[in-house]
């Protein structure tokens, strides 16, 4: 299973390889104007939570974990335990369905990118901790334990990813120090699909060629693997997508609205209003849903009508 956005059904019709276009420049203006203040609000946190990372040496070394847990940038259930796994700023987390939140390993790091390759198979990005040896950026790293102990693969000081899945035993990630869209088959050599500025994407589960990403135009989707990408015109303006992999695609807009599709996007259906600005978002199924928002990591198990408080600190 992997994170579709978690973490996450191809388009039967075929679509521009142009950039996405503005349907009207009144309704533009305001569609870029929210994407572009959330989008700064994210860009913040994150900064301002790797200051805090990198700088504050008290609360940082705490071993409660639970206090710590915010800040969160992907979510993922693991198939080895069927928990969800929260990677933020102050390192990963188990949260169990009775709300037990434990730090694994107590290491305290920061996970700007996380998604589950397998059972206790974790890919990630980010930063290290106060008192950890290595480059600003880690690159890509890997865990088959758990969590409990990490390894670098590639691309340590060359890349930070900020939105990151494995699917079709493919690594998929977008790089925020460069803005590239990048795909690897083998997690050490890379490949730069597009420079297109996106905040998210989500792959097929059926179709490794076909991408759904969000950007401030809009949705945007690409047949080819990620080189070309052409606007899903109707849409709903999203944040972030997660696409499940019996084909549910997920996606919540910057002010919180969850928004479901059946047919990989072509008709989307509006469900819940989460409380605050989304954070993280992960779809397993076409019933399990988990999302952060307002600080509160929720989850439903109605395929996003309803979602309940799972931890908010």
């Amino acid at each position: 299973m992997a994170n579709a956005k978690t973490r996450s059904s191809a388009s039967s019709s075929a679509r521009s390889s142009q950039p996405p276009t503005k349907n009207s420049p009144q309704e533009s203006m305001s569609s870029r104007d929210r994407w572009a203040l959330v989008a700064i609000a994210l860009l913040m946190i994150g900064v301002l939570g790797f200051l805090a990372l990198r700088g504050s040496g008290s609360s940082q070394t705490s071993t409660t974990g639970a206090a710590e847990l915010e800040h969160v940038h992907g979510l993922g259930v693991n198939p080895g335990d069927n928990t969800l796994y929260a990677g933020t700023h102050y390192g990963l987390f188990r949260l169990t369905d009775q709300g037990q939140v434990t730090r694994i390993a107590d290491r305290v790091q920061d996970f700007m990118g996380f998604t589950v390759a397998g059972p206790d198979h974790f890919l990630a990005s980010g930063h290290p901790g106060e008192d950890q040896n290595g480059p600003s950026s880690l690159g890509l790293i890997e865990s088959t334990d758990g969590g409990q102990t990490w390894q670098s693969l590639s691309l340590a000081g060359e890349a930070d990813f900020h939105a990151l899945e494995y699917r079709h035993e493919q690594v998929y990630g977008v790089n925020s120090m460069t803005g590239e869209f990048m795909v690897s088959t083998d997690k050490k050599n890379w490949d730069t699909r597009t420079n297109l500025p996106m905040a998210d994407f989500a792959v097929s589960p059926d179709d490794q060629e076909v991408i759904i990403a969000t950007t401030e135009q809009g949705l945007a989707r690409s047949q080819d693997g990620g080189r070309n990408f052409g606007p899903v015109r109707g849409a709903p303006l999203m944040l972030l997508v997660s696409w499940a992999d019996e084909g549910t695609l997920v996606g919540l807009g910057p002010e919180g609205t969850v928004y479901v599709s059946s047919d990989g996007g072509e008709a989307w259906e509006e469900r819940a209003r989460l409380d605050g600005s989304p954070e993280a978002l992960v779809a397993v199924n076409e019933t399990e849903i988990y999302a952060v928002a307002g600080g509160a990591v929720l989850s439903s198990t109605d395929g996003g009508r309803n979602f309940t408080v799972r931890y908010k600190d």
